[in-house]
């Protein structure tokens, strides 16, 4: 087999996923460090860092470089954090392969380590995502949310610098960069739904390199699979966007999958909350009739017209 790339964004976040692809490789097929190479790739996601993603193109913006690169056969395998990737497949590419789940709880970090119900009236806390927004605002609806932009290590730096009172992030990236102990709050899954996906590492490659796919079966995790396609469905039937403010998580207990959703209306003054159960054999049709559910009760008011 001629050499590996591996595709990544350049953030010391996404460089660690891909280097955490690398080492299962290593550690699960028969291939040596010198077959393995890491490629940077600057993504538009990473070039704008004062609007919403919504604004300039949504989720994409952290995939579609990357993704031109394996069109290109520039690279073989695209790294993505699989909460970042848009919910419909690009042509030409397949994405089916994930890597053991990370943690995927949300997190706090303020000033002076104050948990959310200690901070002040009025106190900002920064996030990019509707879906944290309103749901700060469920668990205390006098506290500003203000857009935040950037890697983990800027946003940590903007709160300290005093743009913030309060951050919202996700418990793997601070775990993954050893930021732990700024660590004011962990909320449960059952307090913050987490986006559908997240702490998942996924492995994207082209739809018809039979011998990538084949490697990228030997380090694929079972279990994260199914949850990661289970989730991934609910937004594919409500086509959801940066624009929807959608939590959702499943767990795996013996062959039973438990998958909860919540989706909020534009504005976020509406709440539509789902929580069911299946076979691990139903696991995909469990995610799409979660999201025709979500889909019916909310009469499409988490949408633009």
């Amino acid at each position: 087999m001629k050499k590996i790339i591996i595709g990544s964004r350049g953030s010391k976040l996404a460089l660690l996923y891909a280097h955490k692809a690398k080492k299962s490789l290593l550690s699960n097929t028969s291939l040596v460090a010198d077959e393995i190479q890491i490629k940077e790739i600057v993504t538009r996601g990473d070039q704008v860092q004062d609007k919403r993603l919504s604004e300039v193109g949504g989720k994409g913006l952290f995939s579609k470089n990357i993704e031109q690169e394996l069109l290109d056969n520039k690279i073989d395998i695209a790294v993505h954090a699989l909460k970042d990737m848009p919910a419909l497949e690009t042509d030409g590419l397949t994405t089916n392969c994930f890597l053991e789940r990370n943690d995927p709880r949300e997190v706090l970090i303020t000033k002076n380590n104050k948990k959310i119900g200690e901070l002040n009236s009025d106190a900002i806390v920064g996030t990019s995502s509707y879906r944290r927004e309103f749901q700060i605002k469920k668990i205390r609806n006098d506290l500003e949310s203000k857009l935040i932009r950037g890697n983990v290590d800027t946003r940590i730096r903007k709160l300290d610098e005093g743009q913030y009172d309060a951050i919202m992030l996700s418990y793997a990236g601070l775990d993954a960069l050893s930021f732990n102990t700024r660590i004011s709050q962990i909320f449960s899954v059952s307090e913050i739904l987490p986006s559908a996906g997240q702490g998942i590492i996924a492995l994207q490659c082209r739809s018809d390199d039979q011998e990538i796919k084949t490697t990228l079966d030997k380090i694929n995790d079972h279990h994260t699979k199914l949850r990661a396609l289970t989730e991934r469905n609910v937004l594919k039937v409500l086509d959801g966007d940066c624009e929807t403010a959608i939590g959702v998580h499943s767990i795996i207990e013996g062959d039973k999958i438990t998958l909860e959703a919540e989706l909020f209306s534009l504005d976020g003054t509406q709440r539509f909350y789902e929580k069911k159960s299946s076979n691990i054999l139903n696991c995909e049709k469990l995610g799409i009739e979660v999201g025709k559910i979500l889909k019916e009760k909310s009469k499409d008011s988490y949408k633009k017209k």
